[in-house]
């Protein structure tokens, strides 16, 4: 066996598998050392992908020609577009995927990549010399050789569970926790700490009335994760279910709290503000009488359920008797109850926007690792670190994405910038430019790029090439064709919209709340017949990007130009050029924080917390601005 490779990626999880994938299909030859290589890519929290803002990110991932949209597809038993009562900056995919075959998906993809080998094993040391990483040991007392090494461990640095009183050593139920890692890391001058977060007792869906919970079906169009036209949706759709809480099971969980890690004292470090306990949510929310739940099933033909909104790391005792005072779940029987888990992280500032830290030159962190939380956040660091890892063995400009032009950029930038104080998770409201980041137009805004760097491969570039051209023909009909009230208004009325006074371009019509293409399209045979010579696995995205483009043109041209503007200071590069220290004129705080982030730009300054405007304006008479 040969033991030295250009890429070694530690973690078989949603981070892993992606970092391997790419540094791999860039030319890199990797090696994947995970703990179990029968588990690569586990979904370890609910048996979903995708949701607001995390769904943008997978079109990403996919426009790029990542795997995690691909997996997701030919694995989901249910799809859904949230957020579509409001505009298309807001429109969220998600679906449920079948847990198991999710797996054998991804382990599929693994086996199939030229340059991608696995290692079934447990890191325990980093090989490093003068700051350099050159490789890694295993528990086999193994060592391999590597010009770059990706660390994704997700929660296993030194992970321990928590049910009640009960504490157990591991990174997942019945996996066992990694040491040694970390230690070694804060030898080396990193700076880690610990964080909290949980997971949802697990439901034997045959001990559940179903007739006393709100079935929630899925969408039944078009829609996926995958741009690619090979990609499609084929397993049976299964139904989610929605139900509540009440006061007698809020009574239950009330007596549980003096056993709960999250308040005797147990559990010291953050957890997720954002998606509390159940025991945080009665304390936090005292007045609500019911919280909402969703079941959700964990694959398409096993009864195994997992119960969304009911994170908890109380007794089981405690989980079990609160949970049979909710009418649906009066004989209810578990696989396993839910716990927390506490693991290590280590502060992102320590790294660059290619992923690598500033601390071991070729050492790259992605996942969990870094603070995050979640499969897609997850996922897209350890794409970028595996093209970044890759760059590092042979050559050639850093791949990073800037904030305007990516949820992925906004997510890294944030990260390395601002640092985290709890586990981090990607909300529309983190982006400046959500109408420029809609999950509609990932591929216009990323495969070209991708392509250029070499892993999007050219078929998902022609079709990218084909769409913009079926497209703009579209956008040229509308602004072109003529139209008089005679041909439409009957049409106009039935949906509730005015008549024509007079004729004009069709492009105005469209602008009509009320109206859109296909409903113009019953009404004109000249258009109809423009969109039935699109390809038929392709039309319905084709004429969606079409209307968004026409429908919110002048907002998008909008944000364009705020955008053109800031990246002028992403432009003006400041990295090593001050002694921040020697700067009087700075704030105390400006120059310790500015110190320890030592930012590429002028505009990753001004979004260091504590960084003013005053002191931006410092730095720019500095430079002679």
């Amino acid at each position: 066996m040969n033991f030295s490779y250009d890429v070694i990626v530690v973690g078989g999880g949603h981070a892993g598998c992606e970092a391997a994938a790419a540094a791999a299909n860039l030319g890199s030859k990797t090696l994947l050392i995970t703990m179990d290589m029968n588990k690569v890519a586990q979904m370890s929290c609910n048996p979903a992908v995708g949701g607001i803002a995390k769904g943008q990110i997978v079109r990403e991932i996919d426009a790029l020609g990542g795997y995690m949209g691909i997996v997701t597809d030919r694995t989901a038993i249910q799809f859904r577009m949230l957020n579509r009562s409001k505009g298309p900056a807001m429109w969220s995919p998600r679906a449920q995927s079948d847990r198991f075959k999710f797996i054998e998906a991804w382990r599929n993809v693994i086996d199939s990549i030229p340059n991608l080998y696995i290692w079934q094993d447990t890191v325990v040391e980093l090989l490093v010399d003068k700051n350099v990483v050159y490789g890694v040991k295993t528990s086999m007392d193994v060592e391999f050789n590597a010009k770059c090494v990706v660390l994704t461990n997700g929660t296993f640095l030194n992970g321990l569970l928590h049910i009640g009183k009960t504490q157990i050593k591991g990174g997942r139920i019945s996996e066992p926790a990694v040491t040694g890692i970390t230690e070694q890391l804060v030898s080396l001058g990193f700076i880690a700490d610990r964080m909290k977060t949980g997971t949802p007792v697990r439901i034997d869906g045959r001990s559940v009335d179903f007739s006393l919970m709100t079935e929630q079906p899925g969408d039944d169009d078009f829609r996926k994760f995958s741009y690619l036209d090979t990609v499609e949706r084929t397993l049976k759709q299964v139904s989610c279910w929605t139900l509540y809480t009440n006061e007698e099971s809020h009574e239950i969980l009330r007596r549980g709290l003096p056993d709960s890690p999250l308040y005797n004292g147990q559990i010291k470090s953050i957890g997720p503000r954002y998606c509390p306990s159940i025991e945080t949510k009665i304390i936090t929310f005292a007045d609500k009488l019911q919280h909402q739940l969703f079941l959700e099933p964990e694959g398409e033909n096993t009864q195994e359920y997992y119960l969304n909104g009911f994170s908890s790391s109380l007794p089981l005792h405690i989980q079990l008797d609160a949970l049979k005072e909710i009418p649906a779940f009066k004989n209810i029987q578990i696989y396993r109850p839910g716990y927390a888990i506490e693991y290590d992280f280590f502060d992102p500032t320590q790294l660059k926007h290619t992923m690598e830290t500033k601390n071991i030159t070729n050492l790259f962190f992605a996942g969990q690792i870094n603070g995050t939380t979640g499969y897609e956040e997850a996922a897209a660091q350890g794409l970028m670190a595996g093209i970044n890892a890759h760059i590092n063995c042979h050559g050639g400009d850093a791949f990073i994405l800037g904030r305007d032009e990516a949820y992925i950029g906004v997510l890294i930038d944030d990260l390395v910038t601002k640092g985290v104080d709890e586990p981090y998770r990607m909300f529309t409201s983190r982006a400046e430019y959500r109408i420029l980041l809609r999950q509609d137009n990932a591929d216009m805004r990323l495969t070209e790029k991708s392509h250029q760097l070499g892993l999007a491969d050219s078929y998902r570039n022609n079709l990218l090439r084909e769409k913009k051209i079926w497209r703009d023909t579209l956008i040229d009909f509308f602004k072109t064709y003529s139209v008089k009230p005679d041909q439409i208004d009957n049409g106009l009325v039935k949906l509730g919209s005015t008549p024509l006074i007079h004729g004009c371009k069709l492009i105005d019509v469209l602008m009509r709340p009320q109206v859109t293409i296909y409903s113009l399209a019953d009404m004109l045979p000249a258009l109809k017949s423009k969109i039935d010579i699109f390809p038929d696995k392709r039309k319905e995205e084709i004429i969606e990007a079409a209307e968004i483009l026409i429908k919110y043109n002048g907002y998008i041209k909008r944000e364009q130009q705020i955008a053109d503007k800031i990246s002028r200071l992403e432009n003006i590069t400041i990295k090593d050029k001050f002694d921040y220290n020697s700067i009087q004129s700075l704030s105390i705080e400006a120059r310790q924080k500015l110190t320890k982030i030592n930012p590429e730009t002028i505009a990753q300054a001004s979004r260091i917390p504590g960084i003013s405007p005053s002191d931006i304006n410092i730095l720019l008479v500095l430079l002679g601005r």
